[in-house]
């Protein structure tokens, strides 16, 4: 069966296997296990920041890092499309108390204009604003990315309106894939950001926050409050530390994949729209009286699975287990669904 429902379905290559089973471990909570002090250094150098803290997840990441940045009774910023609000089970207000002000911007990107818009007066009555969060690349929009340039303008907004800047880089390589710009040149715009493993990186588990040596202080305190301080955890970190060394080139070729399949989707008589396709990741609705549910059905009858994300809409993502002869067995099928 060919998956295609997400990036997270990817298995740790033998390369990868063999370097978790040969990971140097100890206790993370007492900061001595060596992979994952690694990680987080490396990661951390990458990305131009001074330090890192390895998480079990990047909802857990995200978390952390907007409990860290605010008080109960805070506002953030945030698209509509935004994994944060949507898809981590309602962990602002449970997690932080914190209150969410949504926008609607250009397939889940914020213009520095809509920041500054709603950004809240200080008064009394009102919520403090603290924090803008922005996701690169963005899930619900088809794997859209932001300008280094877009990033810079909403950066100088959140400085002038002293509000911390946070990063869910669920997808950063594949955004940085694109755009050329070094992680370090992004990264220097923001206050905060996660980094994940576990999707195009092919990791079984992980994603790593970075930030500055006080905040990831303060995260890393959170981490242990929400349950994240883990033991021996060098044998999944060491997956990260593989994957930065071999898995960061090859994203284009997700991106290609995607493209192609894209194309087959557009002269689809049973496709209504879809999203442009600038990543590895594929969203489109389905014709009335379709449902996706239904779609998915009839695709995994020709051994393709795909995910629905509403009740015409269906995405596929393409991922380090997906190969060309996938691919081709993936638009045979496609161009052979028939509904009635």
């Amino acid at each position: 069966m060919i998956d295609l429902r997400s990036d997270t379905v990817t298995r740790p290559s033998k390369g990868m296997l063999e370097a978790m089973m040969n990971a140097q471990v100890g206790d993370d909570v007492f900061k001595e296990d060596t992979s994952v002090n690694l990680l987080e250094e490396r990661t951390a150098k990458l990305f131009g920041k001074e330090a890192g803290v390895y998480c079990p997840s990047g909802t857990m990441t995200n978390q952390v890092a907007i409990k860290a940045h605010t008080q109960p009774g805070d506002e953030l910023i945030c698209d509509t499309h935004a994994h944060i609000y949507i898809n981590e089970a309602g962990g602002i207000a449970f997690n932080s108390g914190v209150q969410v002000r949504l926008v609607s911007g250009d397939q889940g990107r914020l213009s520095a204009q809509q920041v500054s818009e709603n950004i809240n007066a200080p008064f009394d009555w009102l919520p403090r604003t603290t924090l803008v969060c922005l996701e690169n690349t963005v899930n619900r929009a088809g794997g859209s990315y932001y300008s280094l340039n877009s990033i810079k303008e909403i950066s100088e907004v959140c400085k002038k309106n002293n509000l911390k800047l946070h990063l869910d880089g669920a997808r950063i390589f594949n955004a940085l894939a694109e755009t050329g710009d070094s992680p370090a040149e992004t990264a220097k715009y923001f206050d905060s950001i996660s980094i994940c493993f576990s999707k195009g990186l092919g990791c079984p588990v992980g994603s790593v926050l970075v930030g500055d040596t006080e905040f990831i202080k303060k995260a890393r305190r959170v981490r242990k409050v929400f349950g994240g301080g883990m033991r021996q955890a060098g044998f999944i970190a060491s997956a990260g530390l593989y994957a930065l060394d071999n898995n960061i080139k090859r994203l284009k070729e997700d991106h290609i994949r995607a493209k192609k399949i894209a194309e087959v989707l557009k002269n689809a008589s049973y496709v209504d729209s879809l999203l442009p396709v600038t990543t590895n990741i594929i969203i489109f609705t389905v014709k009335d009286p379709m449902t996706s549910q239904e779609f998915i059905a009839k695709l995994s009858e020709k051994g393709v699975k795909g995910i629905a994300f509403g009740k015409k809409m269906v995405r596929f993502v393409t991922h380090l287990d997906f190969d060309d002869k996938q691919l081709e067995e993936t638009l045979k099928a496609l161009k052979e669904l028939r509904f009635n």
